[in-house]
């Protein structure tokens, strides 16, 4: 999920942007962050998180295709356990994948 936050960040931190869980996961492909043997439905729970967290919010669905808009720009943070992390404005400020507290 951080890769996701990360790619989100880098290519999508403007909460007027919509933008699709495909171009997030083909950022990821092209930034290493995972195989290119991943595919977007290995991904749907990620993303499925991902608004859970009050990251972003689902504007629209087709098939796989889901298309996203931030709440608030993204911040980065430091994770004492996990490192450099990358969460939303709105959202808690702990580590979306540890919990602890930042």
């Amino acid at each position: 999920m951080l890769a996701a936050r990360r790619a989100i960040f880098k290519n999508h931190n403007d909460p007027e942007e919509a933008f699709t869980n495909d171009q997030v996961l083909d950022a990821m492909k092209r930034s290493g962050l995972v195989a290119d043997s991943v595919t977007i439905d290995d991904m749907e729970d990620v993303f499925r998180e991902i608004c859970m967290s009050g990251l972003a919010r689902n504007i629209a669905q087709n098939f796989t295709t889901v298309w996203l808009k931030l709440f608030d720009t993204m911040v980065e943070a430091d994770c004492p356990s996990c490192g450099r992390v990358h969460l939303g404005g709105l959202e808690t400020r702990a580590c979306p994948a540890c919990g602890s507290g930042l």
